[in-house]
């Protein structure tokens, strides 16, 4: 038998979504995530993998620790080199085993956000299972598993 307070826990969890908008050069986006909240997995390593998801734009990302997000350089390259508010060098991924993945913005000229939240250059904001991640005017879900 579910305790009702554990009952309710469990549908409030499959019933989450997320509803952001923001105004993003002259135009407002919104990004809308509903579903059930995914289990943490972790890789072979012990590290959640992280995923960072626009299906409307076709980008899945898997994290790398250290990994650059940018128009010029790191792995991404290929998800964001048409975008132009995207900087060559906008953001860097950390894991930390205390903490679990991280967001750095890298002086970018149109910001990162984590949930409408405005991150200030060079300091680490930690990314969570349903977050939403803002890079320039780039809307990304965020899924740790």
């Amino acid at each position: 038998m579910v305790a009702p307070d554990d009952q309710k826990a469990k549908q409030e969890n499959s019933e989450m979504s997320v509803s952001l908008q923001s105004s993003l050069t002259g135009g407002t986006q919104s990004v809308s995530v509903a579903g059930p909240l995914v289990q943490e997995r972790h890789t072979s390593s012990g590290v959640p993998v992280l995923t960072l998801a626009n299906d409307s734009l076709n980008i899945r990302i898997v994290g790398i620790n250290g990994a650059v997000i940018g128009r010029r350089k790191g792995p991404y390259i290929q998800f964001f080199e048409q975008h132009s508010y995207v900087s060559g060098v906008h953001a860097q991924l950390k894991y930390r085993a205390d903490s679990g993945w991280m967001i750095i913005d890298k002086h970018s000229s149109n910001g990162t956000k984590v949930n409408l939240r405005q991150l200030q250059p060079d300091v680490e904001m930690s990314l969570h299972n349903g977050d939403v991640l803002t890079i320039a005017n780039i809307n990304l879900q965020v899924i740790v598993r």
